[in-house]
């Protein structure tokens, strides 16, 4: 039961399927059970912070089942993808129809693409790397991979990270100002990669220029295949999967800062530097990733054997909750900049 448990996942992906053929009011299935059944559930249910024991811990990271569940992610998401692009290009939809559909697919953009693609980017094995990158491409955020782990991972809580939010700053502010340095910020990182070796920016040695033409050559394909309406409809649902992915990283480091010590270095990443969520339906749907405190703790830690820190800044409800929060600002800070007050004020007397 505590690997099958996982199979929760699949709920999103079998709903948007199901939208895809039910069309009408259907095609807002995803949406009504992410951010409505989800929320509401998470309010019955209470937080469990308890961690598995260091035997367990050896068991499961030895437990294959657990990355095939994760590797089934890849064909999974291909295969909604092409039966979107199918559905959305030649039914007779109406508009609204249109925008469930893209809003299904966006949400599978965001959890099943980005999501799975950045559990897998923090793996060790070629192939593994591999398949994050491809799941990255279905939401034309190739980038990320690049400057989550070389970028987000080492700045984390400081000024210097595009994807931490700063205190009193909106999410939609937060958008523009992550979205745009994120991308320059991965330019930034594979440029200096090849300079270090004597080598050419411009060459196809270059991370960031070989995913940008992967990009390309991928929108040109649906384009040739599908027409202009599918392409519309298919960056549609990559920019839904992207604005989820920048609210999740809004919700996960807001208002927390890492101390500086000297010579311009930071403090060393700590369970206190994430908010943590440890309500399970949610845990369950996104591979545990609100536990990300301990994930930045230790990156490579695979998602099944993610921990609770007591000492970990915990957040009011579940990710689909603090999503729908974020998105009210002065809700959002009425209740948010409270916790971060009281967690600096912790911080300042220690």
């Amino acid at each position: 039961m505590k690997f099958l448990k996982y199979f929760l996942v699949l709920i999103l992906p079998i709903l948007v399927v199901i939208s895809y053929y039910q069309l009408g009011l259907s095609t807002y299935l995803p949406v009504i059970f992410a951010f409505i059944v989800i929320p509401l559930l998470e309010l019955l249910f209470k937080p469990d912070p308890e961690n598995i024991t260091e035997t367990e811990e050896e068991l499961r990271k030895k437990d294959v089942r657990y990355d095939i569940m994760v590797y089934s992610m890849v064909p999974i998401q291909y295969a909604v993808l092409i039966l979107f692009l199918i559905n959305f290009t030649m039914l007779d939809l109406k508009v609204y129809e249109q925008i469930g559909m893209i809003l299904g697919m966006g949400m599978m953009c965001g959890v099943v693409g980005i999501n799975v693609a950045h559990e897998l980017g923090h793996r060790k094995k070629t192939h593994e790397k591999m398949m994050s990158k491809m799941l990255l491409l279905t939401s034309l955020y190739m980038h990320f991979y690049i400057e989550h782990n070389r970028g987000h991972h080492k700045n984390v809580s400081t000024p210097e990270d595009p994807a931490s939010a700063h205190y009193g700053e909106s999410v939609y502010e937060f958008y523009f100002r992550s979205i745009i340095n994120s991308y320059r910020s991965a330019w930034e990182i594979a440029n200096k990669q090849l300079e270090k070796k004597g080598l050419s920016v411009v060459s196809l040695k270059n991370e960031m220029l070989q995913y940008q033409l992967l990009q390309i050559a991928f929108l040109v394909m649906i384009f040739l295949v599908f027409g202009i309406k599918g392409l519309l409809g298919f960056v549609g649902a990559a920019i839904v999967g992207i604005l989820l992915l920048e609210t999740v990283n809004y919700i996960e480091h807001y208002g927390l800062q890492r101390r500086q010590i000297s010579n311009g270095r930071y403090e060393r990443v700590l369970p206190m530097h994430s908010w943590n969520s440890d309500h399970v339906v949610g845990r369950l749907m996104l591979f545990e990733l609100s536990r990300h405190s301990d994930h930045h703790y230790i990156a490579s830690r695979p998602y099944q054997i993610l921990k609770h820190h007591d000492n970990s800044p915990q957040m009011p409800t579940g990710y689909p909750g603090m999503m729908i929060l974020s998105l009210i600002p002065p809700l959002w800070f009425n209740i948010m900049n409270k916790k971060v007050r009281e967690i600096q004020n912790f911080a300042s007397s220690t």
